[in-house]
């Protein structure tokens, strides 16, 4: 659950700033147009998304990098227009005042476009290594999801009503410092797919510079973080500097609970910012740790098989055992006692879908290294879902035989 909500905040949390930030600023400026154009660019980007997602995971009509690209492209010339409209709004009277809450309409949905459908697509993914959509890793997970994104609302919401409180020059060099962050990440993605794509000739000064973004993607993340952290910070001190007239007891109650509600969403701002750098540093850590896989024990290779004794393996525990083959491979299996039984569970440490990444045994149950997927001990060694690889034994006077030739046959597996 807390990797999958991890996962969710990580993908989504530019987008939420970003989303945030330019919904706080069109309703500031425009008011009411500025409101519903908002919304309506969250609605775009919502089903924009959706129909992503089922494109992207049901068919093969879409190529995810080149509609990246022209996601960027489209992002990049609607900013551009957004800045040179605002600038020139007066001297192009209507048209100054009508296109650029459209444009900033336009950018929150396609930042939605570009980082939810992967989001929407997690419960298919989990599906793929779950048999129900009642088991009760499939509902843990998914909880993990709607928490993320629940958080993530919060996170958008409280910038936007940041903003709002800001005075408007305040609030565009804030929203320009947020989007510029956002550009320059999209500007090293958009690098990343050219150079993929062989769009553009490779050099090696721009092989380095899409490598480093590539390894520091977070830090635009925690960039953006930073400049949201100052919007609180910001109105903070504009509240505690202010100092404004009033006439009667009234407007004096009415200016204490708008200077209340300002500290109030400052105090949540901060908050969710230091929520999501505790996110994506120690509770990522957390999540992503890896599990120390018990050792490979000691067994017999005779007449062409691998020999496991039944008192090796009497216990009910997992149990990993491998062979070496000639080019040096490990090819690892495990042996499992069935609950209740005389049967034992035998499978290559391996499945189709998360490759060698092994299995390991809590509380009495063995589960998938790569995507926590618990097993059912009972059906290891049958085909499906994240099941150990099934490989060919039998079984004589008291042990089990695993043939090597069916173990060679999987030793690109463990390359």
């Amino acid at each position: 659950m807390l990797k999958y909500c991890i996962m969710t905040g990580e993908a989504l949390l530019m987008a939420a700033i970003v989303t945030g930030a330019s919904s706080g600023y069109a309703r500031q400026r425009y008011q009411k147009s500025g409101k519903r154009l908002s919304w309506l660019g969250l609605l775009l980007g919502v089903l924009g998304a959706g129909v992503m997602a089922y494109l992207k995971n049901a068919t093969r009509l879409i190529d995810t990098s080149l509609w990246n690209l022209r996601n960027f492209t489209a992002a990049a010339v609607i900013l551009v227009l957004f800045f040179v409209f605002t600038t020139l709004r007066k001297p192009m009277k209507r048209a100054g005042e009508i296109l650029p809450p459209a444009f900033l309409s336009l950018l929150p949905a396609l930042v939605i476009l570009y980082a939810l459908p992967d989001v929407l697509a997690y419960p298919y993914v989990i599906l793929l290594t779950e048999k129900s959509v009642l088991s009760t890793n499939f509902l843990l997970k998914t909880i993990g999801i709607i928490i993320g994104l629940l958080v993530l609302v919060l996170i958008s919401a409280a910038i936007c009503q940041g903003m709002q409180r800001l005075r408007e020059p305040v609030s565009l060099v804030m929203l320009t410092l947020i989007l510029l962050v956002h550009t320059a990440r999209q500007v090293s993605v958009i690098l990343r797919i050219l150079l993929t794509k062989r769009l553009i000739p490779s050099s090696h000064v721009l092989f380095e510079i899409a490598k480093f973004s590539s390894n520091h993607d977070n830090w635009f993340t925690f960039a953006a973080i930073a400049v949201a952290a100052c919007i609180p910070i910001i109105l903070l001190i504009l509240v505690n500097r202010s100092n404004e007239p009033y006439h009667n007891p009234a407007e004096h109650r009415k200016i204490r609970k708008k200077h209340r509600t300002a500290r109030q969403w400052s105090v949540v701002i901060l908050s969710c910012m230091a929520m999501s750098v505790l996110g994506l540093t120690e509770l990522k850590a957390i999540a992503n740790r890896e599990v120390e896989l018990s050792p490979v024990e000691d067994a017999l290779v005779e007449d062409g098989n691998v020999v496991v004794r039944f008192e090796q393996v009497e216990d009910g525990h997992l149990h990993r055992f491998a062979y070496v083959s000639d080019n040096n491979v490990q090819i690892r299996f495990i042996v499992i006692k069935k609950p209740n039984s005389s049967a034992y569970g035998i499978g290559l440490d391996a499945c189709d879908i998360c490759g060698e990444t092994g299995y390991y045994e809590k509380d009495g149950q063995v589960v998938c290294n790569l995507c926590d997927v618990v097993m059912n001990i009972n059906t290891i060694g049958f085909k499906g879902g994240c099941n150990p690889i099934v490989i060919p034994y039998t079984i004589s006077n008291g042990s089990i035989y695993v043939p090597v030739e069916g173990l060679l046959e999987y030793e690109k597996e463990f390359k």
